[in-house]
């Protein structure tokens, strides 16, 4: 029982964790690109939850957001959100903590190496399905201009890959420490990473 409510109980601190990274961006701007937290959320929920308890915290999230709660970006919520070129981002997060803490599980001691490849691939993730479910839904429901290509999808990105590569070497300099805190901490038949 007291793994279950830790569960729990970590999966809705990784939903607040979320929500807050997601609507930082007001308040952090670097070079007039607004910034959110959530890739490193992301990162973070699967280094330190591993890849199960980590996806699933990032489930949640997006099944909070698209039942109402305005916890999306701009505090917005609901279906609707389905067709926002930015929801493919929000999938991508399930993955990326999936990846990031599977990769993480297949060292037995995992070190700072382990954890950079885990964010570098969890950052690949992040990209390839939320630049590829922004193209589809700007192409065809959002009535994007007739100029608008794949390429032109991928060149918005370049002005956010400098500081998502940033995130994503941050993370992997995070995590050990957490993930050697959290693995120490929790319960032992809840913690899964190794």
């Amino acid at each position: 029982m007291r793994g279950k409510t830790y569960e729990l109980v970590i999966c809705s601190m990784f939903i607040g964790f979320m929500a807050v990274g997601a609507n930082i961006s007001p308040y952090l701007t670097i070079g007039g690109v607004p910034i959110t937290l959530q890739l490193l959320v992301a990162l973070l929920a699967g280094g330190m939850l591993g890849s199960r308890l980590g996806a699933f915290a990032m489930a949640a999230y997006m099944f909070t957001g698209l039942v109402g709660a305005p916890i999306f970006a701009q505090f917005k919520g609901g279906v609707g959100s389905l067709l926002s070129p930015t929801f493919g981002f929000i999938v991508s997060f399930i993955f990326v903590a999936y990846i990031s803490g599977k990769i993480i599980e297949q060292s037995p001691n995992p070190k700072k190496r382990h954890f950079l490849f885990a964010s570098f691939a969890g950052l690949f993730l992040n990209y390839i399905i939320g630049t590829n479910y922004m193209y589809v839904v700007l192409r065809f429901w959002a009535e994007a201009p007739e100029a608008f290509n794949y390429i032109m999808a991928w060149s918005w990105m370049l002005l956010y890959i400098p500081l998502d590569l940033l995130v994503a070497i941050s993370s992997a300099f995070i995590l050990p420490r957490l993930h050697t805190a959290l693995k120490r901490y929790a319960p032992t038949n809840t913690y899964r990473s190794v």
